[in-house]
């Protein structure tokens, strides 16, 4: 069986979903990327979850079409593998159905950066992509959906956003592994409820101070990082 090990990792991925309360029923759907083998790990369509082993994962090659696996793969299946022929430093992909993050995909919004949670994992709003047109949902709609993430994101860094809530649909996240990306999972939906309570407690709340943005991101991320133990 190929990649046992990145078939493990995924699985795990997608129970971490379950588990933190991201996805009900078959909702949902995580993958993992072997750079090397060029070869997508991803979920199976439909498959109850506490019912997915290791070998039910569907490998693919970066065009979708299946390399090993008895079993359909996710219906996103064509999104993943678009992010990850744009995006060379991610090796995970998770898309859920949360709650939280949803309704503000649905309502079209940004999530904004209301504090400095938020700015610890996001330089900046969570941002929405743009609707997509009647012939991109009927032709290729989910090779589109990835289109309209990596459109938006621009030249942004994957890894400085790695969340996008895709317009009338729900959240989708990346990061440098499947863990990575689930993980992100979770603090996009924990963002999404912070920024409606936020909303609800003063409607005209503003987003901080880019300066306070500044401080908590870049304390995190990149080369001047200073969170956590020296490696």
């Amino acid at each position: 069986m190929m990649l046992e090990k990145l078939r493990e990792e995924v699985l795990e991925a997608n129970l971490e979903l379950v588990r933190r309360g991201l996805v009900i029923f078959t909702f949902g759907n995580a993958s993992g990327m072997a750079r090397e083998e060029r070869l997508c790990v991803i979920k199976p369509s439909g498959v109850p979850y506490d019912r997915m082993k290791p070998a039910d994962m569907v490998v693919t090659d970066l065009d979708g079409r299946i390399v090993e696996g008895s079993l359909r793969p996710s219906s996103d299946l064509d999104t993943h593998v678009a992010l990850y022929r744009a995006f060379p430093d991610i090796g995970g992909v998770v898309h859920t159905h949360s709650r939280h993050a949803t309704a503000w995909a649905q309502a079209g919004r940004e999530i904004p950066c209301f504090g400095t949670t938020h700015a610890d994992y996001f330089h900046g709003p969570i941002p929405v992509s743009a609707p997509l047109t009647a012939e991109e949902i009927g032709a290729g709609y989910e090779a589109n959906t990835g289109v309209a993430i990596i459109r938006r994101l621009g030249a942004t860094r994957p890894l400085d956003c790695p969340a996008m809530l895709v317009h009338g649909h729900a959240p989708f996240t990346w990061g440098k592994d499947v863990a990575g990306a689930a993980y992100n999972a979770v603090i996009v939906e924990e963002l999404a409820a912070m920024a409606l309570e936020t909303i609800a407690i003063n409607p005209d709340a503003q987003p901080i101070s880019l300066a306070q943005r500044d401080k908590h991101f870049f304390r995190k991320h990149g080369p001047t990082a200073t969170y956590g133990q020296a490696k």
